[in-house]
C-alpha cells in the first residue's frame, strides 16, 4: 500500500500540475469517445497501451472481459454500458481479450475453478467459446486451446454485446459501432475481429480500413 500512496503522491506533485487545466474541465463531466471492456488482468492497462489521457476511454474491466446476453436481471457491466451507450453516447464499444488469460485457462479446464463457485458461474457466459473450440477443433496443445478459446470468447461477448437493447438500436441508427480485439503481451501487438472475413487480423500502424465487427446501419442517424 505504501508503493500506491508514493506513486499517487508523485501524480500529485508531478503529473497533475502539468493537466491542470485538463482536470479542472473533467471535474464538471466527461465525454469519453470509447468505451472499452477489458479483462481484470493487472497486466492489462488500457489508458497506458493506447497512450489515451484522462476522460478519453470509459474503462469496464471484469474476470475474461464478459458481457452476460440481455436478460431481466441487472448486472454491472450490463448497466455500465446502457450508461455508456445511452448518457455518456459513446461511438465505440471496444471488447478486449488477451494472451494468457486466467480466465480462458479456467474455461478450458474447469478443474482449475472447482473451488471457486461464483467465479465457475460466471464463466458460464463464456461457454459459447469452449463449445464452438469443441465442436471445430480437435488434438490440439494447451497453448493452441487458448489461443482459440481467447478470439471465440471476444466473438462470443460481441454477440453477447448486441442483444442489449440500446446497443441494438444504436448499431441500426449508425451511432455506434462496436470492435473485438486480442492484446498480445509478449509482444505489444494487438489482434481485430473482422466480421466480413470472419477471421482475426493484426492491426498495423496506416491501416487505412480498421476491421470492424459492426453490423450494417438500417435506419438514418437524423430519423432515429
Amino acid at each position: 500500500m505504501k508503493r500506491l500512496i508514493h506513486g499517487f503522491e508523485h501524480f500529485r506533485h508531478e503529473v497533475f500540475p502539468q493537466q491542470r487545466e485538463l482536470f479542472k474541465k473533467l471535474a464538471s463531466g466527461q465525454s469519453p469517445g470509447a468505451m472499452f471492456i477489458t479483462c481484470a488482468d493487472s497486466r492489462v492497462m488500457p489508458e497506458l497501451m493506447f497512450n489515451a489521457q484522462p476522460g478519453e476511454l470509459f474503462v469496464y474491466r471484469n474476470i475474461g472481459n464478459i458481457v452476460p446476453p440481455y436478460a431481466q436481471h441487472v448486472s454491472g457491466v450490463v448497466a455500465a454500458i446502457e450508461y455508456a451507450v445511452r448518457v455518456l453516447k459513446v461511438e465505440h464499444i471496444v471488447i478486449c481479450g488477451h494472451s494468457d488469460c486466467g480466465a480462458m485457462k479456467a474455461l478450458g479446464k474447469p478443474e482449475l475453478v472447482r473451488e471457486m463457485p461464483s467465479v465457475a458461474a460466471w464463466l458460464k457466459h463464456a461457454d459459447v467459446a469452449r463449445y464452438v473450440v469443441e465442436q471445430n477443433t480437435s488434438g490440439l496443445s494447451d497453448d493452441e486451446c487458448l489461443h482459440y478459446l481467447t478470439r471465440e470468447n471476444v466473438v462470443g461477448q460481441l454477440e453477447h454485446l448486441r442483444t442489449l437493447p440500446v446497443v441494438a438500436a444504436a448499431m441500426a441508427s449508425g451511432n455506434l459501432s462496436i470492435h473485438g480485439w486480442v492484446y498480445d503481451i509478449a509482444h505489444a501487438e494487438l489482434e481485430a475481429f473482422d466480421a466480413q472475413e470472419g477471421r482475426f487480423v493484426t492491426l498495423k500502424p496506416g491501416m487505412e480500413d480498421l476491421p470492424e465487427a459492426t453490423p450494417h446501419m438500417r435506419f438514418s442517424a437524423s430519423a432515429a
